[in-house]
């Protein structure tokens, strides 16, 4: 079987015979070419699809860069501000330092920094640098204020514990330190004390910081209390109505210990007040009026 195709132009004539396998052949050849025109087609389309999706990705991470780099300049920033705060915290605190210590009888010179520590330098590039730097600065001042507050609880210490002033607020000095006569006997006898005379009731203060040894009934004084001031000193407070402290209790001077009274050998409300010197009485009168 065959096909007859037949050309006729204006000019020219052309009769071809094809086969019937020849035709099929050429239908074949023709659906591929047209097949693989599509799919060329269709994978350059696809590409292009995949390019304006990468393009697109690419511009959202170049986007949230730029946004990082906004957050981390302004937390940059940030820092920046509150070691500059920091700054002006340390130098305040330098200020009432030395004024601290000078107020304490201490060279102000030891307990400040040194003019490098004070200050951040402005040619650091790394602000890893700044910090650390701040943070020893910081470390430095810490050493500095733990001595610092050492040596005025030192000092406050040594000031309190000093004897000074009279065991009552208000009364007289009715007996001094000595030989007397015996108000009960009649007999010369010594006095270790002084008696300051009151009122039933008023306070009774300690005229120094120290360390209650005794606190209760004490023949011939009644009610006591006993004070450890360190340095081989103690004081006592006797014939009181009423104690208001304790063994081991830590009081400060001027801190009310008891109430005045009358009680154990006594002839009225007062105050019977001793000083002793490595458990020796001594005459208090000199401490009295320091």
């Amino acid at each position: 079987m065959s096909f007859t195709i037949l050309y006729k132009g204006k000019n020219r004539r052309f009769v071809k015979r094809i086969s019937a396998r020849k035709l099929l052949s050429l239908s074949v050849i023709a659906s591929i070419i047209f097949l693989i025109s599509s799919r060329s087609t269709e994978s350059v389309y696809e590409n292009h699809v995949r390019v304006n999706v990468i393009k697109t990705g690419l511009e959202q991470q170049a986007n949230l860069v730029d946004q990082l780099k906004v957050n981390t300049q302004q937390q940059v920033g940030g820092i920046v501000n509150q070691l500059a705060i920091l700054q002006n915290r340390i130098n305040q605190m330098e200020l009432l330092t030395a004024t601290m210590a000078e107020n304490a009888g201490l060279n102000k010179e030891d307990f400040t920094l040194s003019e490098e520590m004070q200050t951040l330098d402005a040619t650091e590039s790394s602000l890893t640098n700044q910090i650390n730097k701040m943070s020893e600065t910081l470390d430095f001042k810490i050493q500095q204020l733990t001595a610092l507050e050492s040596l005025m609880l030192g000092l406050n210490i040594e000031r309190e514990s000093e004897l000074a002033g009279r065991p009552v607020g208000s009364g007289w000095l009715s007996s001094y330190y000595g030989v007397r006569k015996d108000p009960f006997t009649g007999r010369p006898s010594m006095h270790k004390g002084l008696d300051f005379a009151g009122k039933e009731g008023e306070d009774v203060i300690a005229t120094g910081a120290g360390v209650v040894t005794w606190s209760g009934d004490r023949y011939g004084y009644g009610k006591l209390v006993e004070i450890d001031h360190g340095n081989g000193l103690r004081t006592r407070y006797g014939h009181n109505a009423q104690l208001s402290v304790e063994v081991g209790d830590v009081v400060t001077k001027g801190q009310g210990i008891a109430l005045v009274g009358n009680t154990g050998r006594s002839t009225g409300a007062h105050v019977h007040y001793e000083v002793l010197k490595n458990g020796q009485q001594v005459d208090p009168l000199p401490f009295i009026y320091r």
